[in-house]
């Protein structure tokens, strides 16, 4: 796989009331998305074992599927105020649409009633880093350490280590990034095509209008921490209806 060099943005604080800072790369050309297979049977929308990993090769990086169906993924970066994330969880509710929330670590430990209540609103839970650092810039076993910390509190807090792991500070996985997160027992990596740069808290016309580059099979990143992406997304979720796009699962969208 050729390497590519990743855009990193220095990230912000994330204790309890501190919001996350973006994942976003500079624009590129994106790695393409090979054919997925279904996740299998004993596969749950929120852990894929809770036995330890096994030993395998890189795992594989998804960006966009290619299914045709007109389905995205909204992706949330999971970190902040809780009551942010109450009033996130609830918008989607009330538009019964389902999300994949990619935890930090760090907000798991701080903050465990989140990650259950995005367990208990019927959402797809992955690992972002224990502590969401410059990933790419780490040496191996830092590396190593910081996916499977997030995953062992992942196990402890919701039962499994979730369904994929997404890279901290960067829109695309590195070589190094998907072998690491192979060994720690992921079978796919999670990047996405469209940022809502809701993490810079714009106005919420300015996320609707990012995420209205969204295409059938996109991959959507957006935060839980923000308030403007509380602002913003009753008007994403109705675009996304209006063009006829229905927001899924990663799991769903790739299926």
């Amino acid at each position: 796989m050729v390497r590519r060099e990743i855009a990193r943005r220095g990230a912000l604080g994330l204790g309890l009331g501190a919001a996350l800072a973006g994942c976003q790369a500079a624009p590129r050309q994106s790695p393409s998305a090979a054919p997925v297979p279904p996740p299998s049977a004993t596969t749950s929308a929120t852990s894929a074992t809770t036995t330890a990993p096994r030993p395998s090769g890189p795992a594989q990086q998804l960006v966009r599927s290619e299914s045709g169906r007109p389905e995205v993924a909204l992706t949330f970066h999971g970190a902040g105020d809780l009551s942010i994330t109450r009033r996130v969880l609830d918008v989607l509710a009330q538009h019964d649409a389902r999300v994949t929330v990619l935890a930090v670590g760090t907000w798991l430990a701080s903050t465990p009633d989140g990650i259950r209540m995005v367990r208990d609103g019927g959402h797809e839970i992955g690992n972002h880093t224990w502590s969401h650092g410059d990933l790419a810039r780490m040496p191996v076993n830092p590396m190593l350490t910081e996916i499977e910390r997030c995953r062992d509190e992942l196990a402890r807090l919701t039962g499994g280590p979730g369904t994929f792991f997404r890279q901290s500070q960067g829109q695309y996985a590195t070589d190094t990034e998907l072998a690491e997160a192979g060994k720690a027992g992921y079978e796919r990596v999670l990047s996405y095509d469209v940022d809502s740069l809701d993490w810079t808290d714009p106005a919420p016309d300015r996320i609707r209008r990012a995420v209205a580059a969204a295409r059938a099979g996109s991959v959507v990143s957006m935060h839980l921490g923000h308030p403007a992406t509380v602002t913003a997304l009753p008007g994403v979720l109705a675009d996304l209806a209006e063009r006829g796009l229905r927001p899924v699962t990663a799991t769903q969208l790739f299926a």
